[in-house]
């Protein structure tokens, strides 16, 4: 996941053509889709007053907003697109990690 966010979103990044870009999309939609659940799930356990619950469930409904979200038409928004969907999950993988690590 986090070498898929690397393809957009590293200093280096080169712009990927279109269907590059379509499948990055994708692909990164999917990981969302994936960790959603998983991050959700892994929060539930704590206790409902604990901080870092409470900020991986924002980050989730966050995450819900960008999936629904759809970019017009162009190359340089759908590009900011996915980047906005690498970052968020970068996000969801930070959380994710934390929360198993406590």
């Amino acid at each position: 996941m986090r070498a898929c966010t690397r393809r957009l979103l590293a200093e280096d990044a080169r712009v990927p053509a279109s269907e590059e870009l379509e499948a990055l999309t994708l692909q990164l939609r999917g990981h969302i889709e994936l960790l959603i659940p998983e991050v959700e799930e892994t929060a539930g356990r704590l206790p409902k007053d604990d901080i870092p619950r409470y900020c991986a469930l924002a980050c989730t409904g966050e995450a819900r907003g960008k999936l629904r979200a759809r970019p017009r038409p162009g190359h340089a928004t759908e590009l900011a697109h996915a980047r906005r969907l690498a970052r968020v999950v970068n996000a969801l993988v930070d959380h994710h990690e934390n929360l198993d690590a406590g």
